[in-house]
């Protein structure tokens, strides 16, 4: 090697990137002049099929078919509270008393009948007591002198299906929710008198946490027992349908309009993925609830 050519200063690399990157570029670009060609096809896809489409399902998501669904929920939240305090208060009454006394087998045994009693004679008997001509009707009327039931259309209305549905929703809590009363042992309130507890005490820190679980299963039971009730809201209410399953029950009558065929089917699904969360979170709080039971 010479001297010359260590001296020598190196040369620059050949200029390849820039043709190379500049072919990549123009591929690019041609390829997205291509595409542009398609824009009026996809606007006129835009305006006049996939916004119509967007208009008419967004319309019946935000008035028939959710003011069904928030009705139908009210409802069972409303007739699930009802229920479920009045029927603990009535368990617990049966709780204190007699294990094989009369008194709570037949309350036992007449709870059994009435939580299948529903439909149309469900709806027949408080007509029948509480219509215009209903026997308690007349007789807050005429002998007591009371106008408090004249106007008897309240019990077409959500009042009335609420005070319909806590008819049963009551017994079905006695029954649901005795076996965890039955599993509260003497020995722990003893346990905790001996210690110095009060009543109250027992059941802030040991009845209460171990009577919430079932409490709270048999409340989300009570919500699905309403939420998929039909036969007496049907019995009751002749004209509209406030709830999801009336206007199941009425899309699959023959009075279709037609394009809402699949109505129904869209409600039966939506009522389908409600039931099925409200009974996840039954079944996780009975597996809790189930090691006080045994």
């Amino acid at each position: 090697m010479t001297d010359s050519t260590v001296g020598a200063p190196a040369q620059p690399p050949a200029q390849t990137a820039g043709l190379a990157s500049g072919g990549a570029g123009s591929r690019r670009f041609r390829g997205a002049r291509n595409y542009l060609a398609l824009i009026p096809f996809h606007l006129y896809l835009a305006v006049f099929l996939i916004l119509p489409t967007l208009i008419v399902a967004i319309g019946a998501l935000t008035t028939a078919v959710v003011d069904a669904f928030v009705y139908s929920i009210q409802l069972s939240i409303a007739t699930a509270i009802a229920g479920a305090v009045l029927g603990g208060l009535l368990a617990w009454a049966v709780a204190r008393g007699k294990p094989n006394g009369l008194l709570r087998q037949f309350v036992i045994a007449a709870s059994g009948v009435l939580a299948q009693f529903g439909g149309v004679m469900l709806a027949f008997a408080f007509l029948a007591a509480f219509g215009f001509n209903g026997l308690v009707t007349i007789f807050l009327r005429d002998t007591l002198h009371l106008d408090l039931l004249t106007d008897a259309t309240w019990i077409y209305g959500f009042a009335g299906l609420v005070v319909v549905y806590t008819y049963f929703q009551i017994p079905l809590m006695l029954i649901v929710f005795l076996p965890s009363l039955d599993g509260l042992r003497q020995e722990w309130y003893d346990a905790s008198a001996s210690l110095g507890g009060s009543s109250g005490s027992f059941w802030r820190h040991v009845g209460g946490p171990i009577l919430a679980p079932s409490f709270l299963g048999a409340l989300l039971l009570l919500f699905t027992n309403a939420f998929s009730a039909y036969a007496t809201a049907a019995a009751l209410i002749s004209q509209g349908s406030p709830l999801a399953t009336l206007q199941i029950g009425a899309s699959l009558q023959s009075e279709v309009v037609i394009g809402r065929e699949n109505v129904g089917k869209a409600l039966a699904l939506g009522m389908i993925v409600i039931v099925s969360v409200v009974m996840v979170i039954y079944a996780l709080i009975q597996r809790r609830a189930s090691r006080w039971v045994r």
